[in-house]
């Protein structure tokens, strides 16, 4: 594994408005629960030393015991302290990922040779860090490139927007933009999409949606467990947090990458920890997006 590499030259902090353009939209957040447990194939054992990872499509951060996960075309991979990724994970194309609470992680995409699910796989969850998986719903009909869940509920994108009160009954809702990202807030109130159009900001949970103009166009976003820290990086690997989320933001460093992924935690000093996958390496900030460090390179 490549050392660590010095952290990147940070460029001038600079602070955006958001101004807001309604636009008639009814979005609606609701709880989601488990399905009946249907494990998948048992995983492969650990890996020894840094696999090759040919594209990520996700990074969560376990708050049970704040350890990395990566979602990638292959699995999930766990990544130690020390940088070196394990597949914990059947494998398998993991196209949507979100982490829903301790050890608990919601998913979708397409299942591997050896992994006993539909293709779509639909919702699937685990319960247990990403080693086994069980079907929730939409099995054979939705692979979710985008997907989120909160306190108020799981909201995923299959090429329509849908949304469930319990993980198993879905209704269709309209958004004005084909969401490449999708982060809610804690309780589910406010909610955040990258689109090509820019970034769309709801509210009300999603029962009005605003354009903000102000804001930078973002590729990636992430909403951490406090109610006002988000961080997204735009499509030249520039990271731009925000306290207040999603009305102002602040620039931060530039990791001179594209982004594939970003997620977004605040340590118990509370310091926001910012993991990004770019399209050559998974870089971590412990200094709220400032200057970051390699953890691993592709």
């Amino acid at each position: 594994m490549t050392p660590p590499a010095q952290p990147h030259a940070v460029l001038g902090p600079r602070r955006r408005g958001a101004s807001a353009v309604l636009l008639p939209v009814a979005v609606l957040l609701a709880a989601c629960t488990s399905g009946t447990p249907e494990s998948g194939a048992a995983p492969p054992s650990p890996a020894t030393s840094t696999p090759g990872i040919s594209h990520v499509h996700g990074v969560g951060i376990d708050p049970a015991d704040d350890t990395l996960f990566v979602a990638t075309h292959e699995g999930l991979f766990e990544v130690a302290d020390g940088g070196a990724a394990a597949l914990v994970s059947p494998v398998m194309d993991l196209m949507g990922f979100t982490v829903s609470g301790p050890g608990h992680f919601l998913a979708s995409g397409h299942p591997g040779l050896r992994v006993d699910l539909p293709q779509p796989m639909g919702l699937i969850e685990s319960t247990d860090g990403g080693r086994t998986w069980s079907p929730v719903s939409r099995q054979g009909r939705s692979d979710f490139h985008a997907l989120t869940t909160s306190a108020a509920g799981v909201l995923g994108y299959d090429g329509t927007l849908v949304r469930s009160s319990d993980g198993t009954t879905w209704e269709e809702v309209a958004i004005p933009a084909e969401p490449h990202t999708l982060t809610a807030s804690p309780t589910g109130e406010r909610v955040l999409a990258t689109t090509a159009q820019g970034l769309l900001r709801s509210t009300d949970g999603g029962r009005t949606w605003a354009l903000v103009d102000d804001a930078p166009l973002l590729q990636v976003v992430d909403w951490a467990e406090t109610a006002a820290e988000v961080a997204g990086v735009d499509p030249s690997g520039v990271v731009w947090t925000s306290t207040d989320g999603g009305h102002t933001w602040d620039q931060g460093a530039a990791l001179g990458s594209a982004p594939q992924a970003v997620t977004l935690a605040v340590t118990g000093d509370g310091v926001p920890r910012v993991v990004v996958a770019t399209a050559e390496a998974l870089v971590e900030s412990v200094d709220g997006g400032q200057t970051f460090d390699v953890v691993l390179e592709w």
